[in-house]
């Protein structure tokens, strides 16, 4: 027999395998990949707590999240969140994200996706679809937990929309998953690309690889882009470098097989978007500065 009065523990999250390209098909819902700090909101005997992705417990830094939730309609919950904050454009803004939880939590979102336990019934097995339907009852309008609405379309379209309109992304999942703990491709995030100018530092030209070239944004090491040129534009770019050749290892990247250059190269690279450093990235010009 359930006990609604049980304490209600952490659950380790399920996590979106990360794809090049959306799903196809009907059986999959696609949702914006909101840009934040995944979190786990529990309610119980004990009252409102607020977990991170490893299981750290917040409450404290989440506060006014955590008195909106004591207000939803349940004696007990497990709910599956991202926290944000957004920027002027209204879209999740994931580097104010940190000085907001410290100086204004007022103004953080809680974004709820997925329902594990509600009146001391674990929902794990239960398809995700008719997990969504519970939470979305359960999660009035207007207020600073919002539902996780997800997209019409189809996974391409909606791909297409979500970059367009400046999101990282999209998650995608199978309709009938049941919720497991761990990676999964039951799940998959899908990033936009975006196209920046940086600095062209060094090359790796090594037998057998494919030619990369090595990015510093405002003098951070941000990692390697792919050479993907026809042959005349490609040696173009390899006389600049040679022309630029010679220059020390950057501090800290002595280890790197790579021919270092002097500044006043710039490349325009297309990588994912949200990620620290590059990431299926590629170049797509270069020009001296």
């Amino acid at each position: 027999m359930r006990n609604v009065g049980e304490r209600l523990t952490f659950i380790k999250p399920m996590e979106p395998e990360l794809v090049e390209q959306p799903p196809i098909g009907g059986e999959w819902t696609h949702e914006v990949k909101f840009d934040g700090y995944r979190t786990q909101l529990i309610k119980d005997a004990d009252g409102i707590r607020l977990y991170t992705r490893t299981g750290i417990d917040w409450t404290a830094k989440y506060r006014p999240l955590a008195e909106e939730a004591a207000s939803l309609d349940a004696e007990s919950f497990i709910i599956e969140a991202e926290t944000i904050v957004t920027n002027e454009a209204g879209l999740s803004d994931f580097h104010a994200l940190r000085s907001a939880i410290t100086r204004r939590p007022q103004d953080l979102y809680l974004v709820a996706f997925d329902l594990l336990n509600l009146n001391a019934n674990d929902l794990r097995d239960m398809a995700l679809k008719d997990r969504r339907e519970i939470l979305q009852a359960l999660i009035p309008a207007g207020g600073r937990i919002q539902f996780s609405e997800a997209l019409p379309g189809d996974g391409d379209a909606v791909y297409y929309l979500a970059c367009e309109a400046g999101l990282e992304g999209i998650v995608s999942k199978r309709l009938d998953s049941v919720y497991r703990s761990g990676s999964t491709m039951n799940w998959r995030k899908i990033k936009c690309y975006v196209e920046k100018e940086m600095e062209i530092i060094g090359v790796k030209r090594e037998s057998g690889k494919p030619a990369m070239v090595l990015m510093a944004d405002q003098g951070r090491y941000m990692g390697g882009a792919l050479v993907n040129f026809k042959a005349d534009k490609r040696q173009a770019l390899w006389d600049l470098v040679q022309g630029k050749a010679g220059a020390p290892p950057p501090r800290g990247l002595a280890k790197e097989k790579a021919q270092w250059l002097t500044p006043g190269l710039v490349g325009r690279v297309k990588f994912l978007k949200g990620e620290e450093k590059l990431r299926h990235a590629s170049l797509k010009d270069f020009r001296e500065d």
